[in-house]
């Protein structure tokens, strides 16, 4: 037994323990946390967790979650290599902090310039990188759509919300007059590869090429810039498996309609009472209901690692219609060996697209036809008026059939092997090839298309392929004071296209549509004014270069980059098949030597570059001639050959500079002064060529702009953190010289009747000019007034002011924005994210072609046409007229992707890695004061399609800023998915 006095001194003992452990307790503080990533709730593990001037500190698990003991009124100190360290002060009531961390601008992953990689401090021309957590989110289906708004200088656009039409992307404006140019695309390091395929859900991140000293290691095809993508890897070298499901479904409404008159208003009016009540927009529109289902299987060891994607998309757009159906899978396998001396990355992509294209033509004729005509006649056949450019929106819809298949295969694989220490060859081989099939039947029935050719079909079938290879040496050394990068290789590209189409009708019936064109009236009368058959197959087109490029860092301080490539295009004339293009790059961080306290790096760049731009036609240097069968073959010389037809050369002077501040603010500005010469142009001169025309190098635009990236840290507010950043640029585009000093172009169709031209071309002025009358009011008899400018005192009615345009017309505004931003805003609340990005376009106006054909109130017209309804109608204007009446500023604000999502974090019991849920809504609002359907920007013209005819295939890049009848209209989307991860 123990004394009673040693109980005593026991108890006491242990009295002092627990009052010490209380008093200790008192004195620290429990906290458990996460630490995820700033630009999404990904959780990060290896994050060392400190309590400053102590050495308590612990590190994040697999689930960015750590627990750890600290004193009250402490501060934790977050760090992680390639992160900006963070402090975070604990009050004494805390017990959960959750913290993101933001990428270190000087540490950030190694971005892909060129045919290497490079540290951000060594680059030295104007880049844009994005990773996928920073991606615009909802139903995206098309890739473009991933980063629309995100990068400065990227000028994305798709006007409505049509799921078969492809985005208009531009790249620090315009470099070429071709219409429909896109900047060069890499996907996976395959040069020219098209966004066409891969699956938007494949994508890793994306990079943009912007200045001549960044893309002159691309030659002949980097003028119009660069678009770098890499598509995802597996993430794990452990040996186990990752099994992920993406998964949405979404609604798409009309987002904004035209108005016009009701039946009841348009009977009031003085229209034709047919005695139904019909909302024609209401009858050719739905909401659009869509799927998208995507499964990954990634894994791998130290050796091997490997990805496997499928992904199915059913997209439905607000048109009836209007839809497409695709498959697309992708392979990409990476294997080290010889003791990591050698490597290989294979991959492989195959995507198969169904498309029903509908007819963009309901949506006009929805707008203007009878709101009391019947869709149908009670013998079931469809209401029509014989009337001039005048048709049945349904029946357009419901007669006919406009669909197409799209399949394409690509392949490509890079081995790399390290000669030496510091030396590596690398050998890449690409392919890819591609098939579209596509038919249109116009019914026997339809007025529109069919019923005068007895039922129409049209087919077009085209196969393009591709090959690319290449092989070139990465050298990397570090001396004392200096580290060295160069790169020297070779590449070959060929591709080829051949293509046939077919016109003909006159069917004994609708039964078989396109799929019986042998039983074709046209055919078996061999009438040749209406039978069309024409095939193509062009050259072998071929491409080659040298590359050679220099990197030298001094002291981390200074970095100097050169590039030189010499590149040769069987596509240009014999006399310059082969150009020189090169840059220099110049880097320094000026803190180093400014010392400035508050800011931790501060790069200035500079840069210059010449890069080229090829023809996207074949054998425009060449003689061309037709040939016509009737009395016994005739050959007709149509087109003179150019022997000294070069390549378009972009030439370009780029001043950059970014900064960190220490409060959290991370700055880029950018200014560039870029020269476009030699642009191709078709000039016709009977008198100098014996055809009458020729292509040559005729043209030169200069553009000029400042680009800002700003990003601030994550703001902490208690349990709730919020991350924002702003993109913006200026730009605007003047041409230097034409193949005349100053002409008109692009006018609007029936039923205006104007013959008046919308847009000015000007040497000396800037692209895009809407030129026009100034609107001074209504004459007496109906007609539009026009401003004396001049003050000549002529007459300005309309029927005179045509005779004194020159000096009485205006500049009524600019097709294009001379400015554009995006805003990016991050909220997270513990589990609970929400995602908020705003875009708009500043300075740019639209010549509203549906006000200027269908608002005068002409109550003659309104046996024909509906009118529209707008608050900018004039009282008492009666006869069309084109003028300033009609150009409005559109500039817009919108909200363009809101998402809330949730993420349910792992248990240590769960199979499943992560789950997060998410609802989405894509173009949630817009603010402007344009009446028309979209706001957005028109960057080129496709002119004026009228009473069933055709769009044109090509359109005019220096005629932007006419809002056509032939629009789809904008549409608003909703989503919900869910992202399954095992």
């Amino acid at each position: 037994m123990i004394p009673m006095k040693r109980h005593v001194v026991f108890i006491f003992f242990i009295l002092v323990l627990l009052s010490g452990s209380q008093l200790l307790h008192a004195q620290v503080i429990s906290l458990k946390g996460t630490v995820s990533l700033s630009t999404d709730n990904v959780h990060l593990a290896g994050v060392s967790v400190l309590e400053k001037g102590t050495s308590n500190s612990t590190l994040t698990d697999v689930n960015g979650e750590f627990l750890i003991s600290v004193s009250p009124n402490s501060v934790l100190v977050f760090s992680l290599q390639g992160f900006v360290t963070q402090e975070l002060n604990i009050s004494n009531e805390a017990s959960t902090v959750n913290i993101l961390l933001v990428k270190d601008f000087d540490l950030l992953d190694e971005l892909q310039v060129g045919y290497t990689t490079y540290a951000p401090s060594k680059i030295t021309g104007a880049v844009a990188a994005l990773s996928n957590s920073e991606f615009n989110q909802g139903n995206i289906y098309s890739v473009a759509d991933l980063f629309q708004g995100k990068m400065a200088g990227l000028s994305i656009y798709n006007r409505g919300g049509d799921p078969n039409q492809q985005a208009n992307i531009r790249i620090r404006g315009i470099s070429t007059l071709e219409s429909g140019s896109m900047p060069l695309i890499v996907i996976d390091g395959v040069l020219g590869a098209t966004l066409d395929n891969v699956d938007p859900n494949d994508i890793e991140s994306v990079s943009i090429l912007k200045d001549a000293s960044a893309t002159s290691i691309y030659g002949m095809r980097g003028a119009a810039g660069v678009i770098l993508i890499t598509t995802k890897s597996a993430n794990s070298k452990t040996g186990s498996i990752a099994i992920a499901y993406n998964g949405s479904l979404s609604a798409s409404e009309v987002m904004k309609t035209q108005p016009s008159l009701s039946a009841s208003e348009y009977v009031a009016a003085g229209g034709n009472d047919i005695g139904s009540v019909t909302n024609w927009q209401q009858e050719v529109t739905r909401v659009g209901l869509s799927s998208f289902h995507g499964i990954s299987i990634s894994g791998g060891n130290e050796q091997t690692t490997f990805r496997v994607s499928t992904n199915f998309r059913n997209v439905n757009g607000i048109l009836r219609s209007s839809d497409f159906d695709q498959v697309n899978t992708r392979a990409r396998l990476t294997h080290v060996a010889l003791s990591n001396r050698l490597r290989l990355d294979m991959n492989i992509s195959m995507t198969n697209r169904n498309s029903n294209f509908s007819f963009i033509e309901a949506l006009r004729y929805a707008v203007l036809y009878n709101p009391t005509a019947p869709i149908k006649f009670n013998s079931g056949d469809y209401f029509q008026a014989i009337l001039f450019d005048n048709y049945n929106p349904v029946a357009i819809l419901e007669q006919n059939v406009n669909e197409g298949i799209r399949r394409s295969l690509n392949y490509n694989a890079r081995i790399s092997y390290n000669l030496l220490k510091n030396l590596e060859v690398s050998v890449h081989y690409a392919s890819q090839f591609e098939n579209v099939l596509s038919g249109e039947y116009y019914s026997r029935n339809s007025l529109f298309r069919g019923y005068y050719r007895g039922g129409l079909a049209r087919r077009y079938t085209a196969d393009r392929n591709f090959t690319l290879m290449e092989t070139y040496l990465n050298y990397q050394k570090h001396f004392a004071s200096v580290d060295l990068a160069a790169t020297a290789g070779y590449s070959f590209q060929q591709d080829e296209e051949q293509d046939v189409y077919l016109s003909m009708g006159n069917f004994p019936n609708d039964q078989l549509g396109y799929n019986a064109l042998e039983n074709a009236g046209d055919l078996l009368s061999g009438n040749p004014n209406l039978l069309s058959i024409r095939s193509n197959r062009t050259p072998v087109n071929k491409l080659v270069a040298l590359f050679s490029r220099i990197s030298l860092s001094f002291n981390n301080s200074m970095v100097v980059n050169l590039t030189v490539r010499r590149e040769g295009s069987n596509k240009l004339g014999v006399n310059n098949h082969y150009g020189l293009f090169y840059s220099v790059g110049l880097g320094m961080d000026l803190n180093r030597y400014l010392k400035i306290s508050n800011i931790d790096n501060l790069k200035f760049r500079l840069g210059y570059g010449t890069s080229g731009s090829l023809p996207s036609q074949s054998g425009l240097s060449k003689d061309l001639y037709n040939y016509s069968f009737p009395n016994g073959g005739t050959i007709q010389w149509t087109r003179n050959g150019n022997p000294d037809l070069k390549w378009q050369e972009n030439t370009e002077i780029n001043l950059g500079m970014d900064a960190n501040f220490r409060n959290g603010v991370s700055m880029t500005v950018d200014y560039y002064s870029r020269n476009v010469t030699d642009l191709i142009l078709q000039v016709n001169n009977p008198v100098v060529f014996p055809s009458g025309t020729r292509y040559e190098n005729a043209a030169s635009l200069h553009t000029s702009g400042v680009e800002v990236n700003v990003r601030y840290k994550p703001i902490n507010f208690g349990r709730l953190t919020w991350t924002t950043g702003l993109v913006a640029a200026f730009s605007k585009t003047t041409l230097e010289s034409y193949v005349v000093n100053k002409e008109m172009r692009s006018f609007s169709g029936p039923p205006c009747g104007c013959s008046t031209q919308f847009i000015k071309t000007e040497v000396g002025k800037e692209i895009g000019e809407i030129w026009g009358p100034v609107f001074d009011g209504v004459n007496p008899n109906g007609t539009p007034r026009f401003k004396d400018v001049n003050g000549d005192g002529i007459d300005k009615s309309l029927a005179s002011y045509a005779l004194a345009a020159d000096g009485d017309f205006q500049v009524l505004g600019s097709g294009l924005p001379s400015t554009e931003l995006g805003w990016t805003n991050q909220l997270i609340f513990r589990n609970w994210s929400l995602n908020a990005f705003f875009r708009g376009a500043f300075g740019h106006s639209l010549m509203n072609d549906f006000r200027l054909a269908y608002e005068p109130e002409n109550a003659g017209s309104l046996n024909s046409y509906n009118r529209i309804k707008s608050t900018k109608a004039v009282t008492g204007l009666s006869t069309n007229g084109y003028s300033s009446l009609y150009v409005e500023k559109a500039d817009f604000l919108k909200l363009d992707n809101i998402s809330f999502s949730y993420l349910i974090k792992r248990n240590a019991t769960s199979q499943i890695r992560n789950l997060k849920f998410s609802f989405t809504v894509q173009n949630a609002f817009v603010i402007t004061n344009y009446s028309g359907v979209d706001p957005e920007p028109v960057l080129e013209d496709r002119g004026s399609t009228d009473n069933g005819g055709f769009r044109q295939n090509t359109a005019d890049v220096l005629a932007p800023g006419i809002d056509r009848r032939q629009n789809y209209f904008p549409a608003r989307t909703f989503s919900v998915g869910i992202l399954i991860g095992l």
